[in-house]
Protein backbone atom coordinates (compact mmCIF):
# COMPACT_ATOMS: atom_id res chain seq x y z
CA UNK A 1 0.00 0.00 0.00
CA UNK A 2 2.95 2.33 1.01
CA UNK A 3 4.45 1.92 -2.18
CA UNK A 4 1.64 2.21 -4.62
CA UNK A 5 0.76 5.78 -2.63
CA UNK A 6 4.55 6.52 -3.24
CA UNK A 7 4.09 6.12 -6.76
CA UNK A 8 1.12 7.64 -7.38
CA UNK A 9 2.64 11.12 -5.08
CA UNK A 10 5.58 10.80 -7.43
CA UNK A 11 4.02 11.62 -10.56
CA UNK A 12 3.01 14.81 -9.69
CA UNK A 13 6.67 15.61 -9.22
CA UNK A 14 8.02 18.93 -10.83
CA UNK A 15 10.85 17.94 -13.46
CA UNK A 16 13.41 20.59 -13.97
CA UNK A 17 12.45 22.09 -17.35
CA UNK A 18 8.74 22.71 -16.12
CA UNK A 19 8.59 26.23 -15.96
CA UNK A 20 5.75 27.82 -13.78
CA UNK A 21 5.02 31.51 -14.67
CA UNK A 22 2.97 32.99 -11.73
CA UNK A 23 0.89 36.37 -12.42
CA UNK A 24 3.39 39.36 -11.01
CA UNK A 25 0.57 41.55 -9.05
CA UNK A 26 -3.03 42.74 -9.73
CA UNK A 27 -5.05 42.07 -13.30
CA UNK A 28 -5.55 44.83 -15.40
CA UNK A 29 -9.09 45.26 -15.94
CA UNK A 30 -10.23 45.64 -19.43
CA UNK A 31 -14.03 47.77 -18.93
CA UNK A 32 -14.72 50.81 -21.78
CA UNK A 33 -17.53 51.60 -19.26
CA UNK A 34 -14.93 52.28 -16.24
CA UNK A 35 -12.61 53.48 -18.28
CA UNK A 36 -14.90 56.63 -19.47
CA UNK A 37 -16.53 56.96 -16.45
CA UNK A 38 -13.04 56.93 -13.77
CA UNK A 39 -11.24 59.74 -12.42
CA UNK A 40 -7.49 59.54 -12.34
CA UNK A 41 -6.35 63.19 -10.87
CA UNK A 42 -6.48 62.23 -7.71
CA UNK A 43 -2.54 61.41 -7.29
CA UNK A 44 0.64 61.71 -8.80
CA UNK A 45 2.56 59.27 -9.93
CA UNK A 46 6.38 58.55 -8.97
CA UNK A 47 7.78 56.09 -10.80
CA UNK A 48 6.76 53.86 -13.37
CA UNK A 49 9.06 50.21 -13.76
CA UNK A 50 8.45 47.97 -16.35
CA UNK A 51 9.70 44.69 -16.20
CA UNK A 52 8.63 41.76 -18.57
CA UNK A 53 4.77 40.87 -17.87
CA UNK A 54 4.94 43.30 -14.65
CA UNK A 55 4.35 47.06 -14.42
CA UNK A 56 4.65 48.53 -11.15
CA UNK A 57 3.37 52.37 -10.29
CA UNK A 58 4.41 54.50 -7.39
CA UNK A 59 1.72 57.01 -6.48
CA UNK A 60 1.45 59.32 -4.14
CA UNK A 61 -1.77 61.14 -2.36
CA UNK A 62 -2.61 62.31 1.01
CA UNK A 63 -4.51 59.97 3.00
CA UNK A 64 -4.21 58.30 6.69
CA UNK A 65 -3.28 54.88 5.53
CA UNK A 66 -1.99 53.96 2.21
CA UNK A 67 -2.91 50.38 3.12
CA UNK A 68 -6.35 50.84 2.31
CA UNK A 69 -6.03 52.46 -1.07
CA UNK A 70 -7.50 50.84 -3.91
CA UNK A 71 -5.14 51.44 -7.29
CA UNK A 72 -6.86 50.10 -10.38
CA UNK A 73 -5.38 49.54 -14.16
CA UNK A 74 -8.16 50.05 -16.22
CA UNK A 75 -7.69 49.38 -19.87
CA UNK A 76 -10.20 51.28 -22.40
CA UNK A 77 -10.21 48.17 -24.57
CA UNK A 78 -9.72 50.03 -27.64
CA UNK A 79 -6.51 49.05 -29.96
CA UNK A 80 -5.39 51.63 -32.03
CA UNK A 81 -3.77 49.52 -35.26
CA UNK A 82 -0.11 51.47 -35.87
CA UNK A 83 3.02 50.26 -35.37
CA UNK A 84 3.00 49.09 -32.54
CA UNK A 85 -0.60 48.67 -31.96
CA UNK A 86 -1.36 51.15 -29.12
CA UNK A 87 -3.67 50.76 -25.71
CA UNK A 88 -5.12 53.31 -23.45
CA UNK A 89 -5.26 52.95 -19.89
CA UNK A 90 -6.18 54.86 -16.78
CA UNK A 91 -4.47 54.40 -13.20
CA UNK A 92 -7.13 55.05 -10.85
CA UNK A 93 -7.15 55.60 -6.59
CA UNK A 94 -9.94 54.69 -4.09
CA UNK A 95 -8.72 56.42 -1.32
CA UNK A 96 -11.66 58.15 0.99
CA UNK A 97 -9.02 58.98 3.82
CA UNK A 98 -9.34 62.90 4.98
CA UNK A 99 -6.09 63.47 6.24
CA UNK A 100 -3.22 65.59 4.81
CA UNK A 101 -0.17 63.46 5.71
CA UNK A 102 1.12 62.73 2.07
CA UNK A 103 2.03 59.20 1.48
CA UNK A 104 3.21 56.97 -1.25
CA UNK A 105 2.33 53.26 -2.29
CA UNK A 106 3.35 51.14 -4.94
CA UNK A 107 1.63 48.60 -6.87
CA UNK A 108 2.04 46.13 -9.50
CA UNK A 109 0.16 45.18 -12.37
CA UNK A 110 0.50 42.05 -14.65
CA UNK A 111 -0.08 43.03 -18.05
CA UNK A 112 0.31 39.98 -20.27
CA UNK A 113 -3.56 39.74 -21.08
CA UNK A 114 -2.61 43.09 -23.02
CA UNK A 115 -0.62 41.61 -25.61
CA UNK A 116 -2.01 42.24 -29.11
CA UNK A 117 -2.01 38.80 -31.45
CA UNK A 118 0.42 39.05 -33.63
CA UNK A 119 3.06 41.66 -32.63
CA UNK A 120 5.36 41.70 -29.43
CA UNK A 121 4.73 44.84 -28.52
CA UNK A 122 2.34 47.35 -27.51
CA UNK A 123 2.70 50.89 -26.90
CA UNK A 124 0.74 51.74 -23.24
CA UNK A 125 -0.48 55.36 -23.00
CA UNK A 126 -1.96 55.41 -19.14
CA UNK A 127 -3.94 58.82 -18.66
CA UNK A 128 -1.96 61.19 -16.77
CA UNK A 129 1.77 59.62 -17.70
CA UNK A 130 3.77 62.28 -19.89
CA UNK A 131 5.40 59.28 -21.51
CA UNK A 132 3.81 56.35 -22.96
CA UNK A 133 5.35 53.18 -21.73
CA UNK A 134 6.67 50.53 -24.59
CA UNK A 135 5.52 46.74 -23.46
CA UNK A 136 7.96 44.42 -25.09
CA UNK A 137 6.65 40.35 -24.71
Amino acid sequence: MFSLVSMFLMSFQCHEDDVILLPCGLEVVSDNEAYETSESDNYGVLNVDLSGDCLTVDVTTSGCDNNDWVLTLIDSENIAESMPSQRYLKLTLFNNQDCSVVLEKAETFDLSLLKVEGTNEVLLNIEGLSESVLYSY
